[in-house]
């Protein structure tokens, strides 16, 4: 049985916005516009050293606004092996 941590979760979702968002060219700015979220909070989710965790609801909005299948944020998230 596969495991996630939600710190791992979170970290990768997090990694996952940014790439979207330079792939689109999107400034942090732009980005914040589209998700009707400020500049601050999406400056801060990308900041790895900053802990935030975006609900289900925020990622949906990032999804939209990245033009992506909200399942390409946890793309590539590691999972934690257990012996179950």
């Amino acid at each position: 049985m596969r495991r996630y941590s939600k710190v791992n979760l979170s970290i990768q979702v997090r990694k996952n916005i940014r790439k979207y968002r330079l792939i689109r060219g999107y400034t942090l700015q732009e980005l914040a516009d589209l998700t009707e979220l400020t500049h601050g909070y999406v400056r801060d989710l990308e900041c790895l050293s900053i802990d935030k965790t975006p609900t289900l609801e925020t990622i949906g909005k990032f999804a939209n606004a990245l033009e992506i299948d909200i399942r390409q944020l946890f793309d590539d998230i590691p999972s934690e092996k257990t012996d179950d």
